[in-house]
C-alpha cells in the first residue's frame, strides 16, 4: 500500500509569520499504514510550523527495499522493527545522532536505552512495541486456538479461511517457532523440513496481506489472521468476535523505532520529531491510538486505563516465550529468502 497524508497548517497567519523558516520547514516521514493518528501530526506541524508528508508501506521488507531501490535522500525518519534496524544500519542506510541533539533522550525507559539491535541509541528512538501472532473468529470456531497447528496444520473448519501477513520475518519466525528450530537455522534437514512445512500449509492460506490484516477478520472474509496485538484489539473493539493466540509453541515480540535517514533532505526537523516524540503526552497519543507499548518513560498518566487489561496485552500463563526475530547471516539469509519466494509464487 501507498497511500500519501499531508498535514498542512491551517492557519495562513501562521505561515507568514514563520516567513524564511517556512522555505526549509517540511519533514518527510516513511511509517507502517494505520499507526499514528493525524491529530499528533496536526500537533507537530502546528507548534513547529512544519508541513509533514508521510508514505506508508506494509513490511520491514518493503521499506527495506524501497530504501535501497533510491528512495534514500526522500524520506527524513521511517519506523523499522528491531531487527531491521540492525540490517538498515549494517547497509549504510542510517545517520547518526550525535550526543546532545535530542534533548529528551533521557525519556527513554531504561530497558529500551541500550537495544542489541542499536545500541547506545545512536540511530533511533523507540516507538511502541508489542506481539504478533495471530486472531481466531469465535463465530467460526470454537475450538482451542493457541497452538500454531491454527496457522500451520489447521482444522478443517477454519483450511481456506486463513490470511497470513506479507512480511518474510513474522511468517518465518512463527514456523521456526512451530517446528521448534532455529531461526537460523544452516542444517540443511531443518530447512528442507522448514520448506515442506510451509508448503503444505499454504493450501490452507486465502491470503497474503498486512496492510488488512484488520478488515478481513472484521468483515468476516477470513476466519483467522496472522496480526499484530494491536490490530486484534482494534479489530475486537469494532465488533468482531476475534480472539487473539498465545501459542504454546511461542510467538513474535517486536520494538518500533523511529530511525534517523541517511542524507535526510530536512535533518534537524527529523530531530525535532523525534524529540516531540520521546515527551511523555505525545507518545501516549500514539499508544492510545494504536493499542501498543510506548518505550517512555512517564506515558502512565496519558493513557487510556482500558489499556492495561486489554487481552491481547496480558499472556496466559501457558503461553510460550515471546521471541524477537533474529537477523541472519548473509548466505543463510539468502536460503530464506528463497523459502519466501517459493512461498509466495
Amino acid at each position: 500500500m501507498q497511500t500519501l497524508m499531508k498535514t498542512t497548517l491551517a492557519a495562513s497567519a501562521l505561515a507568514l509569520a514563520a516567513g524564511a523558516a517556512q522555505a526549509e520547514g517540511r519533514l518527510v516521514i516513511y511509517h507502517w499504514f494505520e499507526y499514528i493518528p493525524q491529530e499528533l501530526l496536526d500537533k507537530f506541524s502546528e507548534e513547529h510550523g512544519v508541513e509533514v508528508v508521510m508514505d506508508t508501506y506494509d513490511s520491514n521488507e518493503a521499506l527495506l527495499a524501497s530504501l535501497k531501490a533510491g528512495a534514500i535522500g526522500t524520506y527524513d525518519v521511517a519506523v523499522p522493527g528491531d531487527y531491521m534496524v540492525q540490517i538498515m544500519a549494517n547497509e549504510g542506510l542510517l545517520d547518526t545522532i550525535a550526543e546532545g541533539e535530542l534533548s529528551n533522550k533521557g525519556n527513554i525507559a531504561p530497558e529500551w536505552a541500550n537495544p542489541s539491535f542499536d545500541p547506545g541509541r545512536t540511530h533511533s528512538i523507540p516507538y511502541q512495541w508489542g506481539s504478533t501472532s495471530f486472531a481466531v473468529n469465535r463465530d467460526v470456531y470454537s475450538g482451542a486456538i493457541n497452538t500454531t497447528d491454527i496457522l500451520f496444520n489447521p482444522p478443517q473448519e477454519l483450511s481456506g479461511k486463513i490470511n497470513m501477513l506479507d512480511s518474510q520475518g513474522e511468517v518465518l519466525a512463527m514456523a521456526a517457532l512451530h517446528l521448534g528450530i532455529p531461526q537460523c537455522s544452516s542444517d540443511r534437514d531443518q530447512l528442507s523440513a522448514l520448506n515442506a512445512m510451509l508448503q503444505n500449509a499454504k493450501q490452507h492460506w486465502a491470503s497474503f496481506n498486512s496492510d488488512t490484516a484488520k478488515e478481513v477478520l472484521v468483515s468476516g472474509d477470513a476466519a483467522v489472521g496472522q496480526i499484530y496485538d494491536g490490530f486484534a484489539a482494534k479489530g475486537r473493539a469494532e465488533g468482531a468476535n476475534i480472539e487473539y493466540a498465545f501459542p504454546t509453541q511461542g510467538y513474535v515480540v517486536w520494538m518500533d523505532n523511529v530511525v534517523l535517514l541517511k542524507d535526510a533532505p530536512n535533518r534537524q526537523n527529523a530531530l525535532l520529531f523525534m524529540d516531540f516524540l520521546l515527551e511523555p503526552e505525545n507518545i501516549a497519543a500514539v499508544t492510545n491510538y494504536a493499542r501498543y507499548n510506548a518505550g517512555v518513560t512517564g506515558v502512565e498518566d496519558f493513557l487510556d486505563p482500558s489499556l492495561a487489561t486489554q487481552p491481547e496485552s496480558n499472556p496466559p500463563a501457558d503461553a510460550g516465550p515471546g521471541v524477537f526475530i533474529e537477523v541472519c547471516d548473509q548466505a543463510t539469509q539468502e536460503v530464506y529468502d528463497r523459502i519466501w519466494t517459493s512461498l509466495k509464487k
